[in-house]
């Protein structure tokens, strides 16, 4: 009788008779010293532009207008005055990001709730739940993905033009009316999120063990229930990556933004940032202290919720 060898069984490696498998060989090759300093190599050259970028946001102006970043180091002059006028300054020329901020995250955070949840109601639908047309359904949310957006701007937006009501009650204003509010943003970045949204959480949840909803249903669980209590605590780590994705995507769009929000003062961050280097385009240093402070928010996301990013990517990928 044939074995493996202890190193094998603890890595966890599949074996067939010609050996372990790609995905083993693959993952050795991966982890060895040379492949680490050829990663940690890539990641220094992939930061320096972001170091570069940090270092001139806290130079004066006429140092960043005349000089360039690296001559820091042999004529270190650092001041928060770039900040300050982003973030706090009265005139039309300055940042005055407070107030946009808090626009980001009043757009961001129930944009990202909503797309978030019904992408999950439809994943499970779409998973374990038998209906007719099932499959052709899967395949056209699938197939929207390849729509780039920009076709869906204008019809939207003309759905929009004259606000939505039923039966003579307006439920959302007209496009540039201040009633508005943020529901049109919200809606729009819903319904662009939703076609990725539920292709990845379809391809995690078909994964989950057949045995599991069997179970529940011998135990008199409802579809409603089994989703409530079994498949949201088992998806945690797909639900984590998919906002992520979702966060950086509507916190950093601005085309949707410009197109939704235009003429209102709900603009967000990446509008107001695109226009900081003034008409002429004179006063470009502060894109870099603007550019900082519209990462803070987003770096705080992707913190809380790395340990999972990686097990949501991965879940559904490889099986074995």
């Amino acid at each position: 009788m044939s074995s493996v060898t202890t190193a094998d069984t603890q890595a966890g490696q599949r074996l067939t008779p010609e050996g372990p498998t790609m995905a083993a060989r693959v993952r050795r090759k991966l982890s060895t010293r040379t492949a680490s300093i050829v990663s940690v190599i890539i990641a220094v050259f992939w930061t320096i532009p972001t170091f570069g970028l940090f270092i001139s946001s806290l130079r004066p102006e006429d140092q960043i207008k005349t000089t360039g970043w690296w001559t820091f180091f042999t004529h270190p002059s650092l001041t928060l005055q770039n900040y300050n006028d982003v973030v706090f300054g009265e005139s039309n020329s300055s940042g005055r990001l407070a107030s946009y901020f808090v626009n980001s995250l009043v757009i961001t955070v129930p944009a990202v709730l909503f797309s978030v949840t019904m992408a999950t109601m439809a994943a499970y639908a779409l998973s374990w739940l038998n209906f007719r047309g099932r499959d052709w359904l899967f395949i056209g949310v699938f197939a929207l993905q390849i729509v780039p957006i920009q076709m869906a701007l204008i019809p939207m937006l003309k759905l929009f033009s004259q606000g939505l009501g039923i039966g003579g009650v307006t439920l959302i204003p007209a496009v540039g009316d201040s009633a508005a509010g943020f529901a049109q943003v919200w809606i729009a970045h819903t319904c662009f999120g939703l076609p990725l949204g539920v292709f990845l959480l379809h391809n995690f949840m078909s994964e989950l063990p057949k045995d599991l909803f069997e179970a529940a249903r011998v135990d008199g669980a409802g579809p409603a229930t089994t989703f409530r209590k079994i498949v949201v605590p088992l998806i945690v780590p797909a639900l984590a990556s998919l906002t992520i994705f979702q966060f950086l995507w509507i916190w950093n769009d601005l085309l949707v933004a410009l197109v939704f929000t235009q003429g209102s003062g709900n603009r967000p961050l990446t509008a107001r940032l695109a226009e900081l280097a003034g008409t002429r385009g004179n006063d470009w240093q502060r894109l870099t202290s603007g550019a900082f402070v519209s990462i803070i928010i987003p770096l705080i996301v992707f913190l809380s919720l790395q340990r999972y990013f990686v097990r949501g990517l991965l879940a559904g990928g490889v099986k074995g």
